[in-house]
């Protein structure tokens, strides 16, 4: 008799995927971390912006609520991503996977399954928030929606090949939780996150945010979520949308290119 042939990568990789998905929603506390923090951050920090653009009728808390979407999309893929690897790498998940015939492209979907799931909740959840506290409006043109789906699928590729690359970089699961956070919170700084408009940071520092996906991610969701009027208040004075399907689309093929090069099934050095 012959042995039953595996199933394919992409069917073994849904598979996966549940697993990753089961596993990751029984850990309570990290799902409350990953879930609660940008959502706390979002209903605390919204309520201190007081001022608003009195030409556009739009609020600080509406852009604060806008650029968090993205923001909360770096933490459930770049920042989980990279930690989850790690995790897997120091419990020989990853050298006990390593010795069977299942290609490594199924575990990698099945954590892109995570990704993709975990960060749609977080957006839903950020979502809520920022409408029923902060008065963000969502979108009603197919356009901006059509803005919403390629700006979601580019940031969570670019930020989850990231995560992929940088989990190599960490020695331990501590360390890689340490490592990530400081990168995740420092972004959020640079990249006018927490200050509204990006315009009142210094140039340098925004100049400096504009080489790392973040910037562009937030402010293509800041495209989404507020008027057109509010374009003005962007370093360019415009969108950019093109430049930020340019920079993001270009990560991806840096994360992609690091990720495979510097990936670690063990921890030998």
């Amino acid at each position: 008799m012959t042995a039953a042939a595996l199933p394919g990568t992409l069917t073994l990789g849904l598979a996966q995927g549940g697993v990753e998905l089961r596993k990751f929603f029984r850990q309570r506390e990290a799902v409350a971390f990953t879930f609660a923090l940008p959502a706390l951050l979002l209903a605390l920090l919204g309520s201190i912006f007081g001022h608003s653009f009195a030409d556009t009728g739009v609020t600080a808390a509406q852009v604060f609520a806008a650029s968090m979407v993205g923001s909360g999309i770096v933490s459930t893929s770049f920042v989980s991503m990279g930690t989850a690897i790690v995790f897997d790498r120091e419990d020989g998940t990853l050298k006990r996977l390593r010795g069977t015939p299942i290609p490594a492209g199924a575990y990698f979907l099945g954590k892109i399954v995570l990704v993709v799931v975990s960060s749609l909740a977080e957006v839903a959840l950020l979502l809520v928030v920022g409408t029923l506290l902060l008065g963000l409006h969502l979108p009603t043109s197919p356009e901006k929606w059509l803005t919403f789906a390629w700006v979601f699928v580019l940031a969570t590729t670019s930020c989850a090949l990231l995560g992929i690359a940088a989990s190599s970089a960490a020695r331990s699961p501590n360390g890689a939780t340490a490592v990530m956070n400081l990168l995740y919170v420092g972004f959020q700084f640079i990249s006018g996150v927490f200050v509204t408009p990006i315009t009142a940071l210094p140039a340098t520092m925004v100049y400096v945010a504009s080489f790392f996906p973040l910037k562009w991610i937030c402010q293509g969701f800041r495209s989404v979520f507020l008027p057109d009027s509010m374009a003005a208040y962007e370093m360019a004075g415009t969108w950019e949308l093109g430049k930020v399907s340019l920079v993001l689309g270009a990560w991806v093929v840096a994360g992609l290119v690091l990720s495979r090069s510097t990936f670690r099934w063990t921890d030998n050095r």
